[in-house]
């Protein structure tokens, strides 16, 4: 049985109310000529701001339930067949993860997509896994999770259920007191600090920084690099920081970040810390301090409200990750190209 804490989200409602909100803004922002958040190579603008009324939030629900409905492939599985998919979906997922080279440090991914009506967190998502196999020589050990319309029957969906069932799985393939857990999370966040789960019409409950802090503690990984990337996102700190962990998130505990919508590939943050950064060095925190500066200049470019990136480096993390940076095949750059 799946752990849950005792206050568990159960609607997307605050998190596409506070999204609206932000477009919305965005909208009269450019309508009265602020800066277009635009710039190359960074990814097109898309903020979160917080809702203001029960009003917007009925009119983000309808509107989110519109696109979905619209986007729902019409060859595709029906929502019924898609949700008791799951177990089946999860058992080859799992099965598909390679064995671990005995005698050094291994690192396995967990990528989280959140968002279905949006293809950018499903680039982050897919491009985790690209880096994992040709940049960090670690073929077969990343496990995708992803709501989006054009992979339903193909990836197991990103939900509560299935993140606990992979993280079950992927402990029992890895050494979780000599490997590296690196779990990397890409979606909407609200300033409450939920995170946006969200395929409709199925039912699937939200993420918040007590639940995940507590799906984690109720697992034997030793090591782990957890990366949220959400607007507000850095309210996970304080749950998820400990010995052993490295934290980063894209955003100040009060603040948005910027980069995803629809007409985005890759989020500021998946720009500049998985796409360039880690191509320029496979050192994680290295490659954040590089990702905070970009982001930084794109956003005095674009005078936008800076969303300050933060991290949290746990006792002994550090030391673990050159270890395995010194073991590891690091491969030539793996350049980010959204799917087809």
């Amino acid at each position: 049985m799946p752990s849950r804490p005792d206050a568990r989200p159960r609607t997307a409602i605050p998190i596409l109310a506070a999204f609206a909100a932000g477009v919305l803004l965005t909208l009269v922002a450019l309508h009265y000529g602020h800066t277009s958040a635009r710039i190359v190579p960074a990814p097109s603008l898309s903020t979160v701001a917080p809702a203001s009324s029960s009003a917007l939030a009925a009119a983000a629900e309808g509107s989110a339930d519109e696109d979905i409905a619209d986007a729902w492939p019409e060859d595709a599985p029906t929502p019924e067949q898609v949700f008791t998919a799951q177990p089946e979906a999860m058992q080859r997922a799992l099965g598909a993860l390679a064995p671990r080279t005995p005698g050094k440090t291994n690192i396995y991914a967990i990528a989280f997509g959140g968002d279905g009506a949006e293809d950018v967190f499903r680039n982050e998502a897919e491009y985790v896994d690209t880096l994992m196999t040709t940049r960090f020589g670690s073929p077969g050990h990343t496990l995708v999770l992803e709501n989006n319309p054009a992979t339903l029957a193909k990836r197991p969906l990103a939900s509560w259920t299935n993140l606990e069932a992979a993280l079950d799985g992927i402990a029992r393939v890895m050494d979780p007191s000599q490997d590296v857990l690196l779990l990397y999370l890409a979606t909407h966040g609200g300033n409450d600090h939920s995170l946006l789960v969200d395929m409709d019409p199925i039912p699937l409950d939200q993420l918040d920084p007590d639940g995940l802090a507590d799906i984690l503690a109720k697992r034997p990984f030793r090591w782990k690099v957890v990366v949220v990337n959400a607007c507000y996102s850095g309210g996970y700190v304080p749950k998820l920081r400990g010995q052993g962990t490295l934290v980063l998130a894209s955003a100040r505990t009060d603040r948005t970040s910027f980069g995803c919508g629809a007409d985005s590939d890759i989020t500021y943050f998946g720009r500049a810390w998985l796409a360039d950064g880690l191509n320029a060095t496979p050192d994680f925190i290295e490659a954040f301090g590089k990702a905070r500066t970009a982001i930084d200049g794109w956003e005095k470019r674009d005078a936008l409200l800076p969303s300050e990136p933060q991290i949290d480096i746990g006792a002994g993390i550090q030391d673990k990750l050159e270890a395995w940076r010194k073991e590891a095949s690091i491969g030539p750059a793996a350049p980010f190209r959204a799917p087809d």
